[in-house]
């Protein structure tokens, strides 16, 4: 085997200054179920795929360095049938999150999205193919 023949993605590893609020963000906004539950490591299942928070610091991998506030990580996508975006967008203002972007139709990518952040300033994008 070698690194060509890897197809699976199976898990994702946020690195959080707030776990706490982070925590939250995925459990109550999001709605995500978790999977696994500590102070150092909470999973949330999404379809096939774990979304794990850890704090910032030292790891197995080494020091993460520090994070610059205002400044995403990562952008998170997920995928969600058409009509789902604006249900979805509906359900995030009425829980308070603010919104980069509402629902907008992208027709250069077919795509229908929405963006905004979590606590830990990284961008969500929810998106529907059309």
């Amino acid at each position: 085997m070698s690194l060509k023949d890897i197809h699976n993605l199976d898990y994702t590893i946020l690195l959080c200054r707030d776990m706490a609020a982070t925590r939250a963000f995925y459990d109550d906004v999001m709605g995500f179920p978790v999977e696994h539950d500590s102070p150092t490591w909470v999973s949330f299942r999404v379809g096939a795929t774990l979304l794990t928070l850890r704090p910032r610091g030292a790891s197995p991998g080494g020091e993460d360095g520090p994070a610059t506030p205002g400044s995403a990580s990562v952008q998170l996508a997920f995928r969600v049938p058409p009509p789902a975006v604006d249900a979805c967008h509906g359900e995030l203002v009425a829980k308070g999150v603010p919104i980069m972007r509402p629902p907008t139709d992208l027709p250069s990518w077919r795509h229908r999205t929405l963006f905004f952040r979590d606590p830990e300033d990284n961008v969500i994008e929810i998106y529907a193919e059309y």
